[in-house]
């Protein structure tokens, strides 16, 4: 129904009396709607939703994938597409994660400023933007990579989305279903230069799986406060027990040491990899023991830190001894 402008007058009568008339003017026309300008605040606020440090570090393990199944040549241009088409895929699965969760980001002090919790972005844009790269990324690797890159890429996703994200409100086994997708980074790579997934990219899976432990139980113990108001069960239930957190560490440290050896039993790399992997996982494996003998934050800090050093480094020298091998 349209909206009329409407007029009223007094009109005098014989009476002497006067009435009010209406005199019809025109229509009101309807609001005219122009595109308004993309504001820097607005990228911002889409470019926060990708969680690029998260971004950045998975993109890195995913060029090492590539480099070391690539043998001496490298193809670059391949390279560059699989970093497309991962990381419009990668961009997917936060999005799509900060949508499902922006109910108990709203409750922690860390993410309650995130984009869709203070509606900066809405939902329903959330919804699209990560439904349109999760299509999108599917479709280039399918195109200018390989199926089974793209086939990796979907499973990636769903399990991030739709099992570890709702299972956070459910059970501390969370981490252990999220260190699936959270692993297989290097295997994309390894996938898109066209290797087959064989004791190679098991090695690369089976070392970032192990590694996240230690790394997710920092984050956790820091937060742990603020993930329970939220009702998010990062952590076992009886976290509260003194050194318990700790201990679990220290065993996935101590499983991460030998794990952190079979590129070399599976002759991807020689004797230089073989020392440095050792003493890279005895310094991570001598912070956790730190952080179990003294649940602080400062070694909470230290073992977070010795987590994000030791992986760029172990890949550094894998990376590296693997082409002294080939040469």
């Amino acid at each position: 129904m349209s909206t009329w402008n409407r007029e009223a007058t007094a009109t005098p009568t014989s009476t002497g009396h006067s009435v009010d008339s209406v005199v019809i003017v025109s229509p009101l026309k309807p609001p005219k709607w122009s595109a308004q300008p993309i504001s820097l605040a607005r990228l911002a606020d889409y470019l926060e939703l990708t969680k690029p440090k998260i971004a950045v570090l998975a993109l890195a393990t995913v060029t090492f994938g590539y480099v070391l199944a690539s043998g001496t040549t490298i193809d670059r241009a391949g390279l560059m597409h699989a970093l497309i088409g991962i990381t419009l895929v990668a961009v997917s699965s936060s999005v799509l994660n900060q949508l499902i969760e922006r109910d108990t980001d709203r409750r922690m002090d860390r993410t309650r400023n995130r984009p869709m919790v203070t509606g900066r972005v809405t939902a329903i844009e959330g919804l699209v933007f990560g439904l349109a790269t999760g299509m999108m990324g599917t479709l280039y690797l399918s195109v200018f990579v390989n199926l089974q890159t793209a086939i990796l890429g979907v499973f990636t996703l769903l399990t991030y989305v739709a099992l570890y994200t709702p299972m956070k409100r459910t059970s501390s086994f969370c981490t252990t279903i999220g260190a699936v997708p959270g692993a297989l980074p290097p295997v994309l790579g390894w996938s898109a230069a066209g290797g087959s997934l064989d004791a190679g990219a098991a090695a690369l899976f089976a070392i970032l799986f192990f590694w996240q432990f230690p790394h997710f139980l920092a984050i956790g113990w820091l937060y742990r406060t603020q993930y329970e108001r939220a009702g998010l069960k990062m952590l076992p239930s009886c976290w509260a027990n003194r050194n318990l957190t700790g201990a679990l560490a220290v065993l996935y440290a101590l499983a991460l040491l030998p794990v952190s050896l079979l590129p070399s039993v599976f002759d991807m790399a020689g004797s230089a990899y073989f020392a440095g992997a050792i003493v890279l996982g005895m310094g991570y494996l001598i912070c956790a023991v730190l952080f179990m003998a003294n649940e602080t934050r400062s070694s909470a800090r230290r073992l977070l830190w010795s987590s994000l050093l030791y992986l760029p480094l172990l890949l550094t020298i894998l990376t590296w001894d693997h082409f002294q091998l080939l040469r």
